[in-house]
């Protein structure tokens, strides 16, 4: 208002007001009143910090003005790189569905092809054992009515030959001695096969064999497609920060057992296969490809993928570590850390040390019996921790796996052992947080 009176007061002279806005004038001079809409704005925008512009300011509002365009500007480009996400995410849902529908679908035919298959074998197994008790039942039956028909003649020769000894006549019993006393020929002992009670073990066995292998084969088979699907790339936000304490270690906390049928053969495993021990006898493990022959080692009978934390304690020297599963089982390039299969943590009660490739890293930090690994499969990392009042980052790997991994253990001296420990969820140990190096 001030400000208006003042530009009017200068046009008393000619007596024509005009609107500083829209140039319109005015005769006689208009009696200003307040504008009752504005004086709320301006009221609304003190109580936010901001007062209202001075009169002198009035020139001001043309350069906020192109501020306010280029910030309007700005919005819109962020408006239309938030739709282009939108459309990409959505782009994604179309994909991911139809494509998941036909991988079901795919799926389930050749499920239901090896369903059929396997039944079909059982049949045919079924039909063959069938076959082989119907002619071996024959057979023994057949021998049965011989040898019946051959003790139904012995006894009546025998009764004839009774009959003839008690023949007082001796020109009779002469006479009649020939014809009685010719016996016919006994049945061949040799086509009388007396076999064990156990027919069709042999069949038991086999199969449970083809058992094994196909779950074997399932198994290793299993932990790729499940890292396929787990891979699946997706837009989606960024995942999970790493965890930085124990409790948000524990989250990914996983049982593992340790699988005897890679054992080194003076490896004694105990505790449900989660304890082993270096013994100076070798232990009676049946044969087995998967088996380590060169060196005290043992991998774990479960795969691991995604986000996994476990913990070991240790005793005596020991390699924690992590390999894939077609890691040479014989030779130096079996042994974990000295090829580029392999991932390990060597402890000791002096030093720690890390190797892979054959490419040892000295690694400092608190000693403990207890080595607490954390692997984040897909973001290719692999940590190792010091377990014990305080938890203590020894090492950290980032790198690319290509396949499942398997936790493994790796001994040198008789008498050291290693326990994959049961920890709860739930377990708190004082100082949570984890001290990174």
């Amino acid at each position: 208002m001030s400000c208006i009176k003042g530009f009017w007061d200068g046009e008393d002279q000619r007596r024509i007001y005009s609107c500083p806005q829209c140039r319109q004038t005015f005769t006689p001079r208009p009696v200003l009143k307040k504008n009752t809409m504005l004086a709320a704005l301006v009221e609304q925008l003190k109580k936010t910090g901001l007062q209202a512009a001075p009169a002198d300011h009035c020139y001001a509002v043309p350069e906020r003005q192109r501020e306010l365009e280029v910030s309007r500007l700005n919005i819109q480009q962020r408006i239309q790189d938030r739709e282009k996400e939108v459309k990409l995410l959505q782009q994604e849902v179309e994909a991911v569905s139809p494509s998941a529908n036909k991988a079901v679908e795919d799926s389930e035919k050749i499920f239901t092809r090896l369903k059929r298959l396997l039944q079909k074998r059982s049949s045919d197994v079924k039909q063959q054992i069938r076959s082989q008790q119907e002619t071996e039942v024959s057979r023994v039956k057949e021998l049965q009515e011989k040898l019946q028909q051959e003790i139904t003649e012995l006894k009546r020769k025998d009764a004839e030959l009774k009959q003839l000894s008690h023949t007082e006549d001796h020109n009779q019993f002469l006479h009649n001695y020939p014809s009685v006393s010719q016996l016919s020929e006994p049945t061949d002992s040799s086509s009388i096969n007396i076999r064990p009670l156990r027919y069709f073990e042999d069949v038991t066995a086999a199969v449970s064999e083809l058992r094994d292998k196909l779950q074997d084969i399932l198994r290793d088979t299993w932990t790729n497609i499940s890292l396929a699907v787990t891979e699946v790339d997706v837009l989606l936000p960024e995942p999970e920060p790493e965890p930085k304490t124990r409790a948000e270690l524990l989250k990914y906390l996983r049982e593992i057992t340790l699988d005897p049928n890679t054992a080194h053969t003076n490896l004694l495993l105990s505790e449900g296969n989660r304890k082993v021990e270096v013994m100076r006898q070798q232990q009676s493990y049946s044969s087995h490809t998967d088996r380590f022959t060169d060196q005290s080692q043992v991998l774990s009978r479960e795969s691991l993928t995604g986000r996994c934390y476990w913990e070991v304690e240790w005793r005596g020297g020991v390699d924690v570590a992590v390999a894939y599963k077609n890691i040479s089982r014989a030779g130096r390039e079996s042994v974990f850390g000295q090829n580029d299969k392999s991932w390990s943590l060597y402890c000791d009660t002096d030093c720690y040390q890390f190797m892979f490739n054959n490419i040892k890293t000295p690694v400092s930090g608190p000693r403990s019996s207890r080595v607490g690994v954390y692997l984040d499969h897909r973001a290719g990392i692999l940590s190792f921790y010091s377990v014990s009042k305080t938890m203590t980052l020894l090492h950290r790997v980032q790198t690319t796996f290509t396949q499942p991994l398997y936790a493994g253990l790796c001994f040198y001296f008789v008498g050291s052992t290693a326990e994959l420990c049961k920890v709860k969820k739930t377990e708190v140990i004082p100082d949570l947080m984890c001290q990174m190096l």
